[in-house]
């Protein structure tokens, strides 16, 4: 026996803490380990965390942090101003950042920034451009020791969160254990056991037969009556990562505003997630989740029309019929090709017809998209929980970003320069509200649905152990019951 819990997880990962990702699995272990200046709410706001307060100027390029006093790493070091500061720094280098087949996100937002330690509790960071959404790169700035970059960091990371490592064998098992100095105070279990196990029935049959406390990313129905079934509880959440079909802006039918919108219309969203998800998901109403900072609430359903889709293609001139070419991967989303014949289906009742080129090799696929070599459309996500990012990286033109498709739209671009400029919170949601709305007259992509996932537990969850960001948050957890159970 053991005095750890077992967290089972698809995969699991100690990545570089300063990578682009928005894998949960990877993200649930660096938040354990690592700590940030801020974390972000349910609402789509920050909360304190490394930095127990922070200003910015009126013309949103400097900003400071003020630590929380005390601060140390996992082995005793002081984690004062410079030490943040350097950890800051570190994510505008062109070598840190990376994501799937684009790299140095941060940097394009941190090149040129100066960032100082005033004093040893005080960090200012002064940008190039005027950033009101800098938040949204410091929730992923996690303090890092100046070892970080030693080839052996990843199997023995020092840290500041609330678990410090004990033992990694990688893409196994990651062994940690609760840090008694951790700035927040004590946390539900004395060390936990994040372990691999690929296969969600099985994930969800450990928890339920005793041999794990928890388990994560679930999705089938069958999953949940066996767990509750055994006496063990279940607990439900939308994966706010969007998925989406990406539009070819620049050439072909797609660069036709009507065609796009014509795309969106004629989706039945609610009908594809039976389809394709055995009702598993929750309909995307737009270019972002009404999660994310600025966006409205969720109405209940995306617009579906397809007389108005018919009668836009026919505008377009393609009254007769049209043909287009969907390039679409086997995985992330796992779906992707089930998702793609379901999308046909609906697409041949308004006279559109899909050719599907599959691509095996995901990594080869990312690049197609980056490369701007996608066909007609193409199966993607969207990830950052940031709406800043995404208008950012996806939809100005003027950026041109990794996953940009050719999408113009000179309105929705002041309205990001607007917010750029804008540091009163309630003033910038209500600009990207706009934003908003004129991507649902204009889209930028087909947008589709999110993920409902669930986690199996062995005791009640009094309040989620997934954030609104997605990821599993070990702090939130109570005790779990601890053994070792066995691997699979």
């Amino acid at each position: 026996m053991t005095d750890r819990a077992v967290i089972l997880q698809k995969s699991v990962e100690l990545r570089d803490p300063h990578d682009c990702t928005d894998s949960g699995d990877a993200l649930a272990l660096l938040e354990a380990v690592f700590d940030a200046p801020v974390r972000r709410r349910a609402d789509g706001g920050f909360a304190p965390a490394l930095a127990e307060r922070w200003d910015v100027s009126p013309d949103a390029r400097t900003w400071t942090l003020t630590l929380r006093a005390g601060l140390r790493f996992h082995d005793g070091r002081p984690l004062d101003a410079a030490a943040m500061a350097a950890s800051i720094a570190r994510m505008k280098r062109p070598d840190v950042g990376a994501t799937l087949g684009a790299p140095a996100v941060w940097g394009q937002y941190l090149a040129g920034a100066e960032i100082r330690a005033v004093d040893p509790r005080t960090v200012a960071i002064t940008t190039v451009e005027p950033l009101a959404d800098l938040l949204d790169i410091l929730a992923s700035a996690y303090a890092v020791p100046p070892e970080v970059d030693e080839p052996g960091f990843r199997n023995s990371p020092i840290g500041s969160g609330a678990y410090r490592v004990v033992s990694v064998d990688p893409g196994v098992e990651v062994r940690l254990e609760a840090n008694p100095d951790w700035w927040a105070g004590p946390v539900g279990n004395h060390g936990l056991i994040f372990r691999c196990e690929p296969d969600a029935d099985r994930r969800a049959a450990a928890v339920a037969e005793g041999r794990a406390a928890l388990a994560s990313r679930l999705t089938a129905a069958q999953q949940r009556a066996g767990v509750e079934r055994a006496g063990r509880f279940w607990s439900d959440y939308t994966d706010p990562t969007a998925i989406i079909f990406l539009l070819n802006a620049t050439t072909g039918p797609c660069a036709d505003a009507r065609v796009r919108r014509a795309l969106t219309l004629a989706v039945d969203r609610t009908r594809l997630i039976e389809t394709v998800l055995a009702g598993d998901g929750a309909v995307l109403e737009g270019f972002v989740s009404a999660v994310h900072f600025g966006a409205p609430p969720a109405s209940g359903a995306a617009s579906f029309d397809r007389e108005v889709a018919r009668a836009l293609l026919a505008e377009a001139g393609y009254g007769d019929g049209l043909d287009l070419v969907v390039d679409t991967p086997t995985r992330l989303p796992d779906e992707a090709q089930a998702l793609t014949a379901a999308l046909g289906a609906q697409l041949a009742a308004i006279g559109v017809t899909l050719h599907p080129r599959v691509t095996e090799d995901r990594v080869a696929y990312a690049e197609r998209v980056r490369d701007k070599r996608i066909g007609d459309l193409c199966v993607f996500d969207s990830s950052p929980m940031s709406t800043f990012r995404v208008l950012y990286e996806k939809i100005d033109s003027r950026i041109a970003g990794s996953w940009w498709q050719g999408y113009a739209n000179p309105a929705v671009e002041r309205l990001l320069d607007d917010a750029r400029r804008t540091v009163d919170d309630a003033a910038r949601a209500g600009l990207y509200g706009e934003a908003y709305r004129a991507l649902q007259a204009d889209p930028a992509w087909i947008p589709l649905y999110h993920h409902r996932l669930g986690v199996a537990c062995a005791v009640a969850l009094e309040r989620p152990a997934v954030r609104g960001d997605g990821v599993l948050d070990v702090t939130l957890l109570p005790a779990l019951p601890a053994g070792e159970g066995k691997r699979t």
